[in-house]
């Protein structure tokens, strides 16, 4: 993601705070048990993104791709403004495209956003989140000629002209979660969401079972604050019960609940919220010295760059190139409905590059940290955060 062009109304933080005093970490141990490590039982997900690469054609006439964005707004440093980066890429790739947007300020425009862009004539509609996808549904059932793409929502079964865009950020999450753990001088660690739905509580599920993990092969009692995945639920569930602000938009509530977690001794952040996120931020930056944060979604280092200094990394999902394969894909009479996975294995989740941080982290964590990526790819370490006890 780059930036939209628009101001930033927050201060810029200052010159790059390093960490001294990071406690120790059993690196030679974690690296040997993760090298040796077997089937943990539960697996992640292994549903096979398909190939979705369209060639670039040029038209006569303008091909129109269309965006409804969910509450947070298009610029939300999250997936609304994602989608629209995906749709910018999209036109890069063939300039006959025109791309639009509509903002939807609460659930109740979701539906006429959509309308109003299908009298527009829109070439594919793109909708963005969880909460968009009944509105999604009824408008491509009512209008089967009409292409769409969701972000964040699947449907069963899979409807013809509904190009579900997905995530298994529960596996980029693990490896966010992991990293905290190791990086973690408190013991303690704490996540949030926006609201508790099951794209937001995929990420915390993932990164507390990284957190698990590490105390599992690092013999360690780090916390996981904010989140406890329900100990029996049915395969594939996210159930659990956790710390919500009940917004993607309240910067004031994300405040509250990163300083509640700080004030608990956490000593990094993990907001699943949007830009709920920027709050959160401004709480990590308040509490000064030793505690950071991990940002959602995006690089935070490119879509908040005020606060690129407290982000160790950020758990990121490809929403752009597969919002640009699905409008290119629209354009060039290639589409297809179904269901699209972004997984580690073919890069549609993963952690950012660790930016101020590079240099912080120790490389034995980083090289162990791609080990413990390519195992998850292999099935060999499971996602799920009840495959390990709780501290």
């Amino acid at each position: 993601m780059v930036s939209h062009g628009l101001s930033d109304p927050l201060t810029r933080v200052g010159h790059h705070r390093r960490m001294p005093g990071i406690r120790a970490i059993v690196l030679v141990s974690t690296l040997t048990l993760v090298a040796g490590v077997v089937s943990t039982g539960v697996a992640s997900a292994t549903a096979v993104a398909r190939h979705r690469a369209p060639a670039v054609v040029k038209h006569a006439s303008s091909f129109l791709a269309c965006e409804v964005t969910d509450t947070g707004g298009i610029n939300d440093r999250s997936f609304n403004a994602s989608a629209w980066e995906g749709l910018k890429a999209a036109k890069a790739a063939d300039p006959s495209m025109t791309i639009r947007y509509l903002s939807s300020t609460s659930s109740s425009d979701y539906v006429p956003n959509i309308a109003t862009f299908i009298g527009d004539h829109c070439g594919i509609i793109i909708t963005v989140g969880f909460l968009m996808g009944p509105a999604t549904e009824a408008a491509a059932k009512a209008h089967p000629k009409q292409d769409f793409a969701i972000v964040d929502y699947s449907y069963t079964p899979p409807i013809k002209n509904i190009d579900s865009l997905l995530y298994e950020t529960n596996q980029d999450a693990f490896l966010g979660g992991f990293l905290a753990a190791a990086m973690s001088r408190t013991g303690k660690v704490g996540t949030f969401g926006g609201e508790d739905i099951p794209t937001v509580t995929i990420y915390m599920d993932g990164w507390v079972a990284g957190v698990r993990y590490f105390d599992k092969v690092d013999h360690k009692h780090v916390v996981a604050l904010g989140w406890t995945p329900k100990p029996t639920r049915p395969k594939g569930s996210f159930d659990g019960t956790g710390l919500f602000t009940g917004s993607f938009t309240s910067q004031a509530a994300g405040k509250t609940d990163a300083t509640s977690e700080i004030q608990q001794g956490a000593d990094d952040i993990f907001s699943v919220a949007g830009s709920v996120g920027l709050g959160a931020a401004a709480a990590v930056k308040a509490a000064g010295h030793g505690v950071t944060m991990e940002w959602v979604d995006t690089d935070g280092c490119v879509s908040a760059p005020t606060y690129c200094s407290l982000f160790i990394t950020s758990v990121t999902k490809g929403i752009v190139a597969s919002v640009e394969n699905a409008a290119l894909s629209a354009a060039h009479g290639t589409f297809k409905g179904g269901n699209y996975y972004g997984t580690l294995a073919n890069g549609g989740v993963a952690l950012s590059p660790y930016h101020d941080y590079t240099n912080v982290i120790p490389k034995a964590l980083q090289a162990g940290l791609n080990t413990i990526k390519g195992l998850i790819i292999a099935g060999k370490i499971s996602v799920d955060p009840n495959s390990y006890p709780a501290s």
